[in-house]
């Protein structure tokens, strides 16, 4: 899916080459890097990842706004710092 298809976003990370549970940490260090209200789309792939990550996301106050299946098999989880 080409960017300009994905929501609009402050931030993008790729973390489709990370394990658990390194995918949450990636995730976490560029939401702390950014303003409350700001998005981020988080590139995953994986079964561990796609339970993981939206559950700490949500547990640590964000906002769970979308998750999209890519064509290439991956999901981007669209996530609003809260």
């Amino acid at each position: 899916m080409p960017i300009s298809a994905l929501p609009k976003h402050d931030k993008a990370i790729d973390i489709t080459a990370e394990t658990c549970p390194m995918t949450y940490v990636r995730t976490r260090l560029a939401l702390d890097a950014m303003e409350t209200g700001q998005v981020l789309l988080v590139r995953l792939k994986g079964e561990d990842p796609l339970r993981n990550v939206p559950r700490a996301a949500a547990d640590q106050g964000h906002e769970l706004l979308d998750l999209l299946e890519q064509p290439d098999g991956t999901q981007v989880l669209v996530i609003q710092k809260g």
